[in-house]
């Protein structure tokens, strides 16, 4: 009488997520007892102001490995929305907060040619943002020329380097994403929209969903939130550089796959992203603290990654026995 409500218990229990946070509290134990300084609240804080710009293109990218796509390009995206804001504002005078927004806007309209290119032209997300990442990359170091950008106002840096309430003003905008981007994903016409496109995209069109417009929303969001991390990202480090963002869309999709979105689509959540994200962060700070070197530190995050996928993968099929 008692089976079918247990096993669904156990079932719901043993979700990637819940098999990740209690990977992540093992893993935060064992840096801890590595580093006094592991655990100090300096620190901790610190950490959440690093990982914001990926966090922040994470939560998209969520979106887009969900469909069943990929969005290569993202850190490209960013470097040249850097670079254009100093350019906007340095080069050509205009006020600051609009060259922000200009920037801003340029991201979107990356995003928005990634999803023409992938939605009109059929062209696979994977070779589309392969080609777009060397396309924006080379015109961020084509417009810089290798010129760096600084000496921006002092209420500019509030956004990378100031706090609100004591905590990192960017990981209060992470946190208000964040929960915006798991409502539309779990609440929303939307949110059920992507899911059915990455699970069966020929049975979604047949259900009147529109998969076109789905997907082009969701790479030229992942392109604007991109052009957002821009603006962070130069306010935390004051300069502009044509090589910002490399190598970014690395550590994102790490993140995102990390936290049980499937790279086939269909299946994702938000709060899993962020516990891989938090996972992946928690050990490039602890191991660094405990003086392992940088290989060594991709090494042990392969080795989490993989742990974590068999280990879910393991449950699941438990589960449905």
């Amino acid at each position: 009488m008692s089976d079918v409500p247990l096993s669904a218990t156990v079932k719901s229990f043993l979700r990637h997520e819940t098999i990740l946070a209690i990977l992540l509290v093992v893993v935060l134990a064992i840096l801890s007892q590595q580093s006094d300084k592991f655990f100090t609240t300096a620190n901790l804080l610190n950490q959440g102001r690093l990982m914001t710009e990926v966090g922040l293109i994470a939560l998209p990218m969520t979106f887009v490995i969900i469909t069943g796509g990929i969005d290569l390009s993202v850190g490209s995206i960013l470097g040249l929305c850097a670079i254009l804001m100093g350019v906007f504002w340095h080069n050509l005078g205009l006020p600051l907060p609009v060259a922000m927004v200009l920037a801003v806007l340029v991201g979107g309209v990356g995003g928005l040619v990634n999803g023409l290119i992938i939605t009109r032209f059929k062209v696979p997300p994977l070779i589309a943002t392969l080609a777009t990442l060397a396309l924006y990359r080379g015109l961020a170091e084509g417009i810089s020329q290798a010129r760096s950008v600084r000496g921006y106002p002092d209420w500019f840096y509030v956004l990378g380097q100031g706090d609100f309430l004591g905590i990192p003003t960017q990981l209060w905008i992470f946190v208000i994403f964040a929960i915006i981007a798991a409502f539309i994903l779990g609440f929303t016409t939307f949110g059920r929209a992507t899911y059915a496109a990455g699970a069966n995209e020929t049975a979604a069109r047949f259900s009147g969903i529109n998969v076109d417009r789905t997907k082009l929303l969701i790479y030229t969001a992942a392109g604007l939130v991109s052009g957002i991390a821009a603006v962070i990202f130069v306010s935390r480090v004051s300069t502009t550089r044509s090589d910002m963002g490399t190598g970014v869309e690395l550590d994102v999709i790490t993140a995102v796959v990390l936290g049980g979105t499937s790279i086939f689509g269909g299946r994702g959540t938000i709060i899993g992203t962020v516990v891989g994200l938090v996972l992946v962060q928690a050990l490039k700070n602890g191991l660094s603290l405990s003086g392992v070197k940088g290989d060594g530190t991709i090494v042990v995050i392969g080795l989490v990654l993989i742990l974590a996928i068999l280990a879910s993968n393991l449950f699941s099929r438990n589960g449905d026995g």
